[in-house]
This record gives C-alpha cells, structure tokens and sequence, in this order.
C-alpha cells in the first residue's frame, strides 16, 4: 500500500561550512569545525560558542510510496 511519506537523510555537513539553523532550540548561524560519524561540532561567530551534537538529520522531500519499505 502506498502512502505520503516523508524523507530524512543526514546532512553531509564539510568543514568550514557556513550554516544557519532555524525553527528549533540550535537556532543560529555556525560554521562547522569538524564532523565524525556520529556528532557535528560547531562554533558560533558571533560568541565564539563551540558545541559538539549527534549528527541531525534534515527534511529532503515528501514522497507517495510504499511504507513501510521492503
């Protein structure tokens, strides 16, 4: 059966990537310092704030389809 879903992939974040966050408590502009598998370290250029999160995803798109997937 198919249905609207919705797909999330990791983002493929690059070192020294500018990046603005909207819509959620990160909210900001970072630049990315580094990235392992498992977490994205970022400092904010206006305070110099450094933190280190799990890898988050990001919406890419909706799709009609089957769900869930084989």
């Amino acid at each position: 059966m198919e249905y609207d879903v919705a797909i999330f992939r990791p983002y493929p974040f690059k070192k020294g990537q500018k990046i603005r966050i909207e819509g959620s408590k990160r909210a900001g502009d970072w630049e990315v310092e580094d990235i392992s598998d498992t977490k994205v370290m970022l400092r904010c250029p206006v305070t110099g704030t450094r933190v280190s999160w799990a890898r988050f995803c990001y919406f890419v798109r909706n799709s009609h389809q089957q769900w869930p997937s084989d």
